[in-house]
């Protein structure tokens, strides 16, 4: 590509910036287009702006210079540009989705009036920053909150509101918290440490009906017909990639955008990262794989041939803030072990930790920690270079009961 090439990236999250400032690094300056009013910021800190950890300001990104706000309604790929709601038209050269991903809302009665799309006065999302703002603005000492979904955004937020003083329900339907990410000893860690923030979790839950009265929420049905008293609902039901946009351009769309090695979707002019691309049959959803799509991305703009995206092998991290002492968790890989697998597990039930590691072939393959994660450097650089352990097993204890830095 020619340094006056006109990139445009739809997308101001942190995909979209973080290409964005990687390629005005590699002279390749790129206009970013976003639709939301707020400075571009940390979505993955969301819940601490919520819990009153950090001011929105705290988690702001650093914008790049060439910044535009506007909703994109439309893309021309004959003319190679993009219309926008306000009338406005921005040709480009090559164009770069990162648009993210919207919030799934369940199909629950009560959810939105006949033919609205406005959620009851007290149902909240818990997506972007005007959703935090808007529960920050309603939650109080008291207030009884429901929170729908016990994934690692479900468990976030009951934890921010129970801070804040909030009396908390969690309404799981899996059988256990986080069930995506940990095996079952680590979710009854995260089920211990929500119990100590006084938060009433239900598994095994399934919520059928948001009963309002005068527009406003008031309790939620199970669907065993148990209600529970609500002022705040929270959705924290998952999340699916924002391809509306592609789709009625007539690009190619799965569970998200499809892409190649080179980023590139089914119109080699267009590229996509982040949540709301495909790769290889994946849809990641995380903040690691995002920003090293933008990474590879960034280089293959500014002319560097030879980057590919191979795909990511992507570590789940969270750090929940209490009244006494913070509790942290990480698992990445497979963490629940195949028949001939080997499992290396410590537990310490007077300080809290958990660590357990799943070898097969001689190959670190997955893990979960919980608590004092000294260790979770060395075992995540272990695993993501796939290297054979030696066969004494001495290393890998060494690995898991090391608290040196990570």
């Amino acid at each position: 590509m020619t340094s006056n090439t006109r990139v445009v990236v739809i997308g101001a999250g942190l995909a979209g910036v973080r290409l964005a400032r990687r390629l005005g690094e590699l002279g390749t300056p790129a206009l970013l287009v976003g639709e939301e009013e707020h400075r571009p910021y940390n979505r993955v800190l969301l819940a601490e702006v919520l819990a009153g950890r950090y001011s929105p300001e705290v988690i702001a990104l650093p914008a790049p210079a060439e910044l535009t706000r506007a909703r994109v309604t439309g893309i021309d790929r004959a003319r190679r540009t993009v219309e926008c709601a306000d009338g406005s038209v921005i040709a480009y050269d090559r164009l770069v989705l990162a648009t993210g991903s919207n919030p799934v809302l369940p199909p629950l009665r009560g959810l939105f009036s006949a033919g609205g799309h406005e959620l009851p006065e007290g149902v909240h999302a818990f997506r972007t920053m005007d959703d935090c703002l808007g529960l920050s603005k309603a939650v109080r000492p008291g207030v009884r909150a429901v929170v729908i979904g016990g994934g690692l955004l479900g468990v976030s937020a009951a934890r921010a509101l129970a801070v804040r003083g909030a009396q908390v329900v969690l309404a799981q339907q899996a059988e256990r918290l986080m069930e995506r990410q940990l095996d079952p000893n680590a979710s009854k860690l995260v089920l211990r440490h929500l119990k100590d923030l006084g938060v009433e979790v239900h598994t095994e839950c399934r919520v059928r009906d948001v009963r309002c009265v005068g527009g406003a929420v008031r309790s939620v049905e199970m669907a065993d017909g148990y209600a529970l008293d609500a002022d705040l609902v929270v959705l924290a039901c998952g999340i699916h990639p924002r391809a509306g946009l592609a789709q009625d351009a007539g690009l190619a769309v799965h569970k998200g955008i499809v892409v190649d090695d080179e980023l590139r979707t089914s119109d080699p002019y267009i590229h996509a990262i982040g949540d709301c691309a495909q790769h290889d049959g994946t849809v990641y959803g995380l903040a690691a794989p995002a920003l090293e799509q933008a990474d590879v991305l960034a280089e293959l703009l500014a002319g560097r041939a030879d980057s590919r995206y191979t795909g990511t092998r992507s570590l789940t991290r969270l750090t929940l803030t209490g009244p006494h002492s913070p509790f942290d968790l990480a698992a990445f890989g497979e963490t629940e072990p195949r028949p001939g697998d080997d499992v290396v597990q410590l537990t310490d039930a007077t300080r809290g930790t958990y660590r357990k590691v799943v070898v097969r072939d001689d190959r670190l393959v997955g893990g979960v920690l919980v608590g004092e994660l000294g260790t979770v450097g060395a075992l995540a650089r272990a695993w993501e270079g796939a290297e054979p352990l030696p066969s004494d097993g001495g290393p890998l204890l060494h690995l898991l009961t090391n608290d040196g830095g990570s």
